[in-house]
C-alpha cells in the first residue's frame, strides 16, 4: 500500500495547506487504528504530511489516553480521525466536542468498507481544486437558491419538484468565516430539499442505494420508485434487498417520504469508480435522494422529529437536471 499512502499523500498535502491554511510544523494530533489497510495507508499519507504531529493508537491507547491528548490540544490545532469503523468515547460527541473547543477536524470513518482497488479512488477523492469546488459549489448553490421548478429526468421519466427549494448548504471546502472549521472527508456535496415535502411528484431510475449494513448496493438494473405527496407510492424491477430498506422505514415511519435533493461534487466517484461506503460514495458527482424522515439541516412543521429515524440515500440515473427549464448537467459533469 505504499503506493496508495504516496497518492494520499500528495492530494491531502493539497488539502492542509489551502482548506485548513495547517502547516507540516503546526500542532497536530492524528488518532488511528490499524484494523484494515486503508487506515494504515492513510495514517502513512498523514505522517508524510505533518511529520512534527502526534500519533495516537486509539487501540493500543484506548479512550482515556485519547481524551486526555485532547485535553492538551489548544484552539485552532489539527484533529485527524482515521477510523476503520468510528471511535467510540462513551457519550464524548467527538466532532461536537472537538468543534466545541475551537479544534480544526478531518474525520475518516468507516475506512473497512473500502479495500482493494476502492482504496486508490478513496486517495484520488481527498484531490482538492478549490478553482473547482470554490467557483462550482456556490454557482450551483445560487442557481438552486432562485429555483422556482426543478425537474430530474431519464428516458420519459421525469421528478418534480415544483414548489421551489430551500436554502443549499455547501459542503466543498471553504471554511472562511465560518465557527467550525472541518467534518467528514472526502468532500464534496451541494444539498437542499423542496420548500415542501408533499409537491414532490414523478418517477425516477435508482442506480445505487445505502443497503441496511450501509454499504452501496448497486441492483442489476435501475428500480423505477413512483412518488406521490412526497412518498414512494410503487416500485418497478426492486430487488429483495431494497425491499427490505422500504420496508424498515415504512414500519417505523408509516411511510417512505422522500427529503434531502443532494448534487455530489466530487468527480473521483462516479456509476463506474464506485467505493462500498455509502457515506463517502454520497459525494459522487451526481444526483442522490435521502428516503425517511431524517434530515435535521431543515425543519419542517410536518416532521415529529421523535418518528424520523431513516435517512437512506438513493443515487439516481439521469439524463438532465433542470432549474427552470435550464439544464446544468452535462454528460455527468455540473455547468451553467
Amino acid at each position: 500500500m505504499q503506493d496508495i499512502a504516496e497518492l494520499g499523500a500528495g492530494h491531502l498535502a493539497g488539502v492542509l495547506d489551502v482548506v485548513f491554511e495547517h502547516g507540516a510544523k503546526d500542532r497536530a494530533l492524528v488518532v488511528f487504528d490499524r484494523n484494515c489497510e486503508l487506515a494504515c495507508a492513510l495514517t502513512d499519507s498523514y505522517r508524510r504530511c505533518l511529520p512534527h504531529a502526534r500519533f495516537l493508537d486509539f487501540e493500543h491507547l484506548g479512550a482515556t489516553a485519547t481524551l486526555a491528548a485532547f485535553d492538551d490540544l489548544r484552539r485552532g490545532d489539527l484533529v485527524v480521525l482515521i477510523q476503520s469503523t468510528s471511535f467510540r468515547l462513551d457519550e464524548f460527541r467527538i466532532r461536537v466536542e472537538l468543534f466545541r473547543r475551537g479544534l480544526k477536524v478531518i474525520e475518516h470513518p468507516h475506512l473497512e468498507r473500502m479495500g482493494g482497488d476502492e482504496a486508490r479512488i478513496y486517495m484520488h477523492s481527498l484531490a482538492y481544486d478549490p478553482h473547482y469546488y470554490r467557483v462550482v459549489g456556490p454557482a450551483l448553490k445560487a442557481r438552486l437558491d432562485s429555483t422556482a421548478v426543478a425537474t430530474l429526468s431519464v428516458d420519459e421519466l421525469s421528478l418534480v419538484y415544483p414548489a421551489g427549494l430551500e436554502p443549499a448548504k455547501l459542503n466543498v471546502g471553504d471554511y472562511r468565516g465560518m465557527t467550525n472549521i472541518g467534518g467528514q472527508y472526502p468532500i464534496g456535496e451541494v444539498f437542499t430539499e423542496s420548500r415542501v415535502l408533499d409537491a414532490v411528484h414523478g418517477s425516477a431510475l435508482v442506480a445505487f442505494f445505502g443497503d441496511t449494513s450501509f454499504r452501496v448496493n448497486r441492483p442489476p438494473r435501475p428500480i423505477t420508485i413512483a412518488i406521490e405527496n412526497g412518498q414512494i407510492i410503487g416500485t418497478k424491477d426492486s430487488t429483495p434487498e431494497f425491499d427490505r430498506v422500504l420496508a424498515g422505514i415504512r414500519s417505523d415511519e408509516g411511510a417512505v417520504h422522500v427529503r434531502e435533493l443532494g448534487f455530489g461534487l466530487n468527480r473521483a466517484f462516479s456509476h463506474e469508480r464506485t467505493v462500498s461506503d455509502i457515506g463517502t460514495f454520497e459525494r459522487m458527482c451526481g444526483v442522490h435522494l435521502s428516503l425517511g424522515l431524517k434530515h435535521n439541516t431543515y425543519s419542517k412543521d410536518q416532521v415529529d422529529r421523535r418518528v424520523a429515524k431513516h435517512h437512506v440515500d438513493v443515487f439516481l440515473k439521469l439524463d438532465d437536471v433542470l432549474l427552470d427549464g435550464q439544464p446544468v448537467l452535462h454528460e455527468g459533469a455540473w455547468g451553467p
